[in-house]
């Protein structure tokens, strides 16, 4: 009896294999074709702007570097520009010159050339009343018969030219005491005006010399060394505006009925903390047909594309840098 229990099969191996086989298959099935969830990676960005100057010029100081926070207003470096003192000199004695041309026409005539013109002046009057004089007695001779007509006609010629001359003389006695014409007072301070202008913006290139932060922010490079030159325009540090701070993901048309404008959605900043965040979407647009995209028409239905769309931290976020990941399941 006991050779016949010894040689029943034991089939609870079998079954118990059987059963983690099936358990295994559903498994793996559930979690092969489970819907998945599906995230969104995006990036902080930064506004950033470049510190540059209008004037070729050699870095002479650089008074902040990469990782400085910076006010607007702070001085970031000091440029050295000969060439631009130079000009401010040449603009300075133009302005001088033009100055002095204008107090010139203003004050018309030294008193010495009026003084000299009104004796002039006064002495083309005596010789008139001398002329009148000579040619009243000729023309009374004259009408006596003592003097040709000859003689008459040149006292009444040297008449006319002494009264011509007392003219003469009065128009630049006047001319020398009401000093120059409106026109050349005018020129005078036109030029004086131009002159200035361009001492104003020799001024301009001069304070280029000296780069100063236009708004606040953390200087992310600095391109040159000191002693090098620069050009105009040419690039000398980078400032990113840490106050002006977004996300930008890349959203396929499909799920952009979650990126409405001025919609809110929540995200997570792994490098911060793994506390959902929430964003104000402000921007969309689409990436064109470069961008990635995923094929569909193999199915029958279409292409759909990618858009960028970035958002705003609805409140700031302790620690947001850019470059940092942003997920969004």
């Amino acid at each position: 009896m006991s050779n016949q229990l010894e040689k029943k099969p034991n089939l609870l191996i079998p079954i118990l294999i059987v059963v983690a086989v099936v358990l295994l298959v559903a498994g793996g099935s559930y979690f092969a074709f489970r819907e998945q969830t599906e995230i969104i990676q995006g990036q902080a960005e930064v506004t950033e702007y470049r510190v540059s100057s209008k004037v070729p010029s050699r870095i002479m100081e650089i008074r902040v570097k990469a990782g400085d926070y910076v006010h607007a207003g702070d001085t970031l470096a000091l440029l050295e520009a000969p060439e631009v003192d130079a000009k401010l000199q040449q603009a300075r004695a133009v302005q001088a010159a033009a100055q002095a041309q204008e107090s010139k026409a203003e004050k018309g005539a030294r008193e010495e050339q009026i003084r000299g013109a009104y004796e002039m002046w006064q002495k083309a009057k005596a010789g008139v009343e001398i002329a009148e004089k000579s040619y009243t007695r000729i023309k009374n001779l004259f009408e006596q018969g003592v003097v040709t007509a000859q003689k008459l006609d040149e006292v009444t010629a040297q008449r006319d030219a002494a009264i011509a001359t007392e003219r003469a003389a009065q128009s630049q006695y006047d001319m020398a005491k009401n000093g120059a014409q409106t026109e050349d007072k005018s020129a005078a301070r036109a030029l004086v005006e131009q002159a200035r202008g361009a001492v104003r913006e020799v001024n301009a290139y001069v304070r280029e010399t000296v780069l100063v932060a236009q708004k606040d922010g953390e200087v992310t490079d600095v391109y040159p060394e000191v002693g090098e030159l620069v050009g105009t325009g040419a690039p000398i540090m980078s400032i990113a505006e840490t106050n002006d701070i977004w996300v930008t993901f890349n959203v396929r048309e499909d799920h952009l009925q979650k990126f409405a404008m001025n919609q809110i959605i929540e995200a997570s900043v792994p490098a911060v903390d793994d506390k959902p965040h929430k964003f104000i979407v402000y921007y969309s647009k689409d990436l064109g047909t470069y961008a990635a995209w995923k094929a569909t028409k193999t199915t029958g239905q279409y292409d759909m594309k990618t858009f960028e769309v970035r958002a705003r931290p609805a409140d700031k976020i302790e620690g947001l840098r850019a470059g940092m990941s942003v997920l969004l399941k």
